[in-house]
């Protein structure tokens, strides 16, 4: 039922794991693509082995461009992004698929609860350490407590892995490149779909994933997202995310479908400050390419790269 989309940077140790949890713990038979970043580290070989479709960049070059691509190759209606690091829990994708099916439309964003070993205060997550890494991930321990801690569906959040129709995706451009290599880019998404009418966001308690937060943006070069947020909408993402998701709570009256993003003063304040004095967004863009080094290559499809191993 959904086309999986997970961008990896040279982190296969966590790849594989992500993909045994789906292939063990999917109650449907999804189609999962990889986009590798360099694929320095056998991550490239492994997937091959494996006969997972797969693209590939030469470097890294971010979750907007690399999303959006593997959204192209996908044949499934509903898109689900998701990261290397997260473990699937047993009927994670049943929950998030019966409540699609509890709606007669399609507009329609959905998330998981995540499970993590770190205290970060963020209500969005539950913290349950099973592990740091691979090497000490007890997977054991994870099938046993998983569904300890009960909660309740949460109405106008939003979370990963994140769960749309292809349809919208495609719609309203998927990720924004102004918003490479990712920094804010979800919250530009969110905005995009309430602007054509999304008025559900909901994350599903009994669609549960472990996350290891081994954050790979620790490797690139951000860039200023919440600034490029004001500049591009002339609204904080915290204005945002209080006057217009946080109130909507899935609720689809009248007022609420007719309930338009507007500028406010912060917005435009902090949209003139950064037009005078940066070089937002082709400045951040710019020097994360020097960084990189590859942000335009090309990504290719496993056939291109099975043609170079001479296959």
């Amino acid at each position: 039922m959904f086309s999986i989309l997970i961008p990896t940077w040279n982190n296969l140790p966590y790849l594989k794991l992500c993909i045994d949890s789906i292939r063990r713990h999917s109650a449907e038979n999804h189609e999962i693509l990889v986009h590798v970043n360099e694929g320095s580290d056998g991550t490239l070989h492994w997937l091959r082995e494996q006969g997972i479709r797969h693209s590939h960049s030469g470097g890294n070059i971010g979750i907007c461009l690399a999303v959006n691509h593997l959204a192209a190759m996908a044949s499934r209606d509903w898109l689900l992004y998701m990261n290397d690091d997260m473990v699937c829990c047993p009927g994670w994708d049943i929950a998030l698929i019966d409540r699609i099916k509890s709606f007669d439309h399609d507009r329609l964003f959905l998330s998981s609860i995540l499970l993590e070993p770190i205290l970060t205060r963020n209500d969005r997550v539950i913290v349950q350490d099973h592990g740091r890494n691979p090497d000490d991930f007890d997977a054991a321990g994870l099938l046993r407590h998983y569904m300890d801690i009960p909660r309740e569906n949460m109405l106008g959040r939003a979370s990963q892995p994140t769960l749309i129709a292809k349809r919208w995706w495609i719609m309203v451009g998927g990720y924004s490149l102004e918003f490479s290599p990712g920094m804010s880019s979800d919250d530009d998404l969110l905005i995009k779909l309430w602007i054509v009418g999304f008025r559900h966001f909901e994350i599903i308690a009994a669609s549960r994933l472990y996350h290891f937060a081994c954050s790979s943006t620790g490797r690139v070069r951000k860039n200023r997202g919440s600034r490029e947020f004001a500049l591009k909408w002339g609204i904080t993402q915290g204005e945002f995310m209080r006057n217009y998701l946080l109130k909507g709570q899935g609720v689809a009256d009248e007022a609420l479908l007719n309930c338009f993003p507007r500028p406010t003063m912060s917005g435009r304040f902090k949209r003139a400050i950064h037009g005078l004095l940066s070089s937002i967004p082709l400045g951040d863009i710019s020097a994360w390419n020097a960084r990189s080094g590859m942000l335009f290559s090309e990504p290719r499809s496993d056939a291109d790269v099975d043609s170079e191993d001479g296959r």
